[in-house]
């Protein structure tokens, strides 16, 4: 496995984003299911694992933490908090954006407990609270390293100028944003900022959310719960735009010599040196060919046709819907 360097931590060039373990895209695997993708992901070498309190309202740390205890010292442990399940008077538990110190510091608090750890090794803020400046929040970020609870911090799907606000307060280590052959938007600024700070970028959806894996055909077969649904390149009307990329991007993945999906992977790992793609994954064969994406050359020529056939102008549809749109800090086109 080839390695790059996230801050002080050198990790796998390509990490594993655990979420659709518990979360996202519809019933989730059994636990079992989740142990299993764990493990393969640790006999492959993979060191970097990204979860949140978010993800499964705690249980996906909870999964996570049970099986990778035992490894602790081998990994780089990440999570992120501001944004996790609140349960109301109603006894329903919903998705709560607060970035106030004290939540911050609740959070990773439940974190490190049912990560079963005593320190988080890259702790980022889930999303900016914009009712709380950023400043205050990272401050309690920066409180959580001065306790011992967290070694480093970073921040997610924020924007360059807020990055740079929140790193003359405390170093920022990482920023996770989404970013793939579909979600172009990093290129603005925030690629530059991280660059010139020294800064590690995470790309999240890497794959565009199983899209570039060629996965998606059919938007009615997703289950009820799946969140794609409610995103607008999903759309019937948007994604039907959307398929007629595939075959000319299957067919530079065959000229290429891989998969669609280690085709998105490979993208991402030639753009700069300090990106670090998370996919995710709920079946060991689709990690192992995720993992082999980091042995994909590709030429200049076929990363300018691919580059050409699939960006900001030729995908159909927003990534977020207007509600959650209004939740992200990243700079659109």
């Amino acid at each position: 496995m080839k390695t790059r360097t996230v801050g002080p931590f050198t990790v796998s060039a390509i990490g594993l984003g655990c979420m659709n373990l518990s979360h996202a895209y519809g019933v989730p695997p059994s636990a079992e299911q989740g142990e299993k993708v764990l493990r393969a992901a640790l006999d492959s070498g993979v060191t970097l694992f990204d979860t949140a309190a978010l993800y499964g309202f705690g249980a996906n740390e909870t999964l996570v933490g049970r099986v990778l205890k035992s490894h602790r010292q081998e990994i780089t442990l990440c999570s992120k908090g501001g944004m996790a399940g609140v349960t109301g008077d109603d006894g329903v538990t919903r998705r709560v954006i607060d970035g106030r110190p004290e939540s911050i510091i609740r959070n990773c608090e439940d974190s490190l407990r049912r990560l079963q750890t005593d320190v988080i090794d890259l702790y980022y803020l889930h999303r900016w609270d914009k009712k709380v400046p950023i400043e205050e929040s990272t401050g309690a970020l920066s409180r959580l390293v001065e306790q011992g609870k967290v070694r480093t911090i970073g921040l997610s799907e924020v924007s360059a100028g807020t990055l740079r606000k929140a790193h003359a307060v405390h170093p920022i280590t990482a920023v996770q944003n989404e970013y793939s052959l579909w979600t172009r938007n990093p290129e603005i600024a925030a690629l530059d900022a991280c660059q010139e700070l020294g800064i590690a970028f995470v790309a999240f959806s890497p794959v565009a959310r199983g899209f570039l894996c060629d996965a998606v055909h059919d938007v009615t077969t997703l289950e009820a719960k799946d969140i794609r649904r409610t995103m607008p390149r999903f759309e019937p009307a948007n994604h039907e735009r959307n398929l007629k990329l595939l075959p000319a991007y299957k067919a530079l993945a065959r000229e290429a010599g891989c998969t669609p999906a280690q085709l998105a992977l490979a993208w991402l790992l030639h753009k700069r040196d300090f990106i670090v793609p998370i996919p995710g994954t709920t079946r060991v064969d689709h990690l192992q060919e995720d993992l082999a994406a980091g042995d994909v050359k590709l030429e200049p020529g076929l990363l300018q046709r691919l580059e050409a056939l699939v960006n900001e102008k030729t995908v159909a549809g927003n990534r977020y819907s207007e509600q959650s749109n209004r939740e992200v800090d990243a700079e659109t086109f």
